[in-house]
Formats: structure tokens, sequence, C-alpha cells
């Protein structure tokens, strides 16, 4: 079973920056509870656990709440998501939320109204910076399992281990059909205008290309990254112009799912989320894929669908055509390598990594990329070595 409810490949990474004094979280997360729920008395937070690996997505803390109420005690498990001291990974859709654990936070209570897509039931959100150092917010604790990516499942873990082939193809279709579900969302009738970036009420895939190039532009400050500059003038000029505008998940993977006998329990991780064309949720999922098996040349597990497959199963839960699957997966790809400028820097300032070895540019994601576009890298993965 895991713990690791929400984790993403950032939060993985050991950075010691919490949000405040290790020694304060329980009696802070009390207060705060007492202070939500005016009914409950006694309130004591106890079995804290702070992943060693935590920090550059969000802070994750899980933790045990016990209070009385009506003459009766009461102990439930929750985990609590604390925005990262520099600001959430991904660029900032809107200056209409430019909180990452805040903009999760509303994204899931849509998905969770407006939807069937599981989501871990919520706690208000707290913006109030004076209780944990930051904003955060909680959400009810999930049993289940989180496969994990590192290392990468097709390796070892669960889904080799335990289960059968029937497992796994029940699996991917579980989870594909939750993707459905939230590309099945109204977004105009959920009420997520704010969220357009173009702030016109018409958002469409250039306004994303154009955000991921200012984005790429400012974190690189000056550097070089030529696979990148190369792929965000190829996704420009050749914008399929989908119409099919609605929320799209952002970082749809297995690893963002809790599994509960191979059926999708949660849907995590939302800092990633947009509007744009919902195939770039099927980009996401196939790079995942790619890297998961054919990058690093492991044998595809006996049940688990090929990614044409994949792309069918996904066609027949939403009803929508797969109209150009390989230039999702590069746009993935794009978003995927913009972040790791962001990763890589933060390595190097937190101490984690010399300078020298700053995979800002040089990286797996680059190479993937260039593998993608059938363009020459320059730039060789420094992890690597």
């Amino acid at each position: 079973m895991s713990d690791e409810a929400g984790m993403t490949d950032g939060d993985r990474v050991n950075a010691p920056k919490f949000a405040v004094d290790r020694s304060e979280y329980n009696d802070k997360l009390a207060g705060w509870f007492a202070s939500q729920f005016a009914d409950r008395a006694d309130v004591s937070v106890t079995d804290l656990d702070i992943p060693v690996s935590t920090g550059f997505s969000n802070e994750t803390v899980m933790f045990t709440v016990n209070w009385t109420e009506d003459g009766s005690s009461h102990s439930e498990r929750f985990v609590g998501r604390i925005e990262p001291a520099d600001g959430g990974m991904f660029p900032i859709q809107t200056p209409a939320c430019t909180v990452s654990s805040e903009l999760q936070h509303r994204i899931m209570a849509v998905v969770a109204e407006h939807s069937s897509a599981p989501i871990p039931p919520l706690l208000p959100y707290e913006a109030d910076e004076s209780i944990m150092g930051r904003p955060f917010y909680a959400m009810g604790f999930v049993e289940g399992v989180i496969p994990p990516d590192h290392p990468r499942y097709s390796q070892e873990g669960f889904l080799i281990d335990e289960a059968t082939p029937d497992d796994r193809r029940r699996m991917n279709e579980s989870g594909l059909r939750a993707m459905a579900a939230i590309h099945a969302i109204d977004w105009k009738e959920a009420g997520l205008d704010w969220l357009d970036p173009s702030g016109t009420g018409q958002p469409t895939l250039a306004h994303q290309i154009d955000l991921y190039r200012d984005f790429v532009a400012s974190e690189l400050d000056g550097r070089d990254h030529p696979v990148m500059a190369a792929t965000l003038d190829w996704l420009a000029a050749n914008d399929p112009n989908d119409e099919r505008i609605g929320l799209s998940w952002g970082d749809a993977r297995h690893g963002n799912i809790i599994w509960q006998d191979y059926e999708a329990a949660a849907v995590l991780d939302w800092e990633a989320c947009a509007l744009s064309p919902t195939e770039a949720d099927i980009g996401w999922w196939l790079m995942f894929d790619r890297m998961t098996f054919d990058d690093i040349g492991a044998e595809r597990m006996e049940g688990f669908p090929t990614r044409e497959e994949m792309i069918a199963i996904y066609e027949d839960a939403s009803g929508n055509e797969v109209r150009n699957a390989h230039y999702w997966e590069v746009f993935a790809a794009m978003r995927f390598a913009a972040i790791f400028i962001r990763l890589g820097d933060r390595l190097v300032s937190s101490g984690l990594i010399p300078d020298e070895m700053n995979p800002a540019v040089g990286n797996m994601v680059t190479e993937s990329l260039s593998n993608l576009l059938g363009i020459e890298n320059p730039t060789p993965n420094k992890l690597s070595r």
C-alpha cells in the first residue's frame, strides 16, 4: 500500500525547504482543523509523515486528525499539499490564479462536481500563510497503490510482480476512462472561464504554445536550448487547429492515480491543468508510456495495451477521435522539457547537484524530444554520466 498520495517527479527529489519548522506541524494543523469545524473538540494531529522526497512540486504531508464529537472519538487520515517556496513547476496559466496549490484545489473541486472522475474528498483551501508558512490545502487520504517513477513500473513493482494480464489491461482502461470523464466537462458551464489564458473566452492551442515559449525564455535567461527552440517553431508551424477545447488534466499518467484493485480510485496532481485541446492529455499519457518502455528498452508487459490500443480505448470512452497522436506527444515532451529547466535550476540552487551537472537543458526528455522530431541534439543528458 502507498502513502504517497499525489507525489510527482518533482516531489521525489529531496528539497529541504519546509514551510515552517517541522516540529510545529502537528500543533499548527490541529489548530487549523479546530478552526474549520466548530463542533469538533480536543483536536490533535498524530502520525505525521513527511516523505523524505518532497518539495519542488508540492510539499506533501500525511497525518491523522483525532477529535471528539457528540461524545464520541473520531480519527481520520489526511494528506496536505503545501505550496512550494519557489512556486509551482509549471507556467502560470492565468493571472486570475497564480498560486499552484489554489489552482489544484479549485480544479479538483470542479472535477468532483462536474464529472465522474474520482477525486479525493477536499477540505477548504487555506490562503493564510500565517498558519503553515505558505498556502495549502488538505484532502482525505485514499487507500491504494501508486506506480513508482523510480524505478519505472516496467522494471519492478506490483504491475510486474502481482498483476495478471487482465489486471494490467483493466488498469489502463480505467485510467483512460477517467481521463475521458475529465474531458467531457463543459468548461464554460463549469465556470472555468477564469482559467482561460487568452482572457477572450476562446482559448486555443496557440495560446498554450505562446505561454510555453515565454516561460522557456524566462527560465533559460539567455541560455541556449536548440532542441526546445526547434520544437516550439515546429509546434507553431504544424498547429492542427483543433477546436475541441476542454479541461486538460495536464499530468495524465499512471503515477498520478491511486489504484484500488487495478481501478482508478483517485486522480491526482492538477498543477499542470489548462484549457486546451484535450488531446494534449493523450499525448502526455503516450509520452510517459514511451519513456517507461521504449526509451529504457523495457519489454512491454503481457496484457498492457499497445499505444494504438490505448488510443482506441480512449476514443471509445470519450467518443472523440484522436487525430494526430504524434503531434500531441511532441507537445507533451516540449512541456516536460520546459519544466525540466526550472527543475534543473532548483536542483542546483538547493545544493543537491553541482552546476556542471545541471540537467536544465541536457536531460533524457530533451533526448526523447529530439528523437521524436528526428533532429540533432547537441545537449547530451548530463545525468547519464
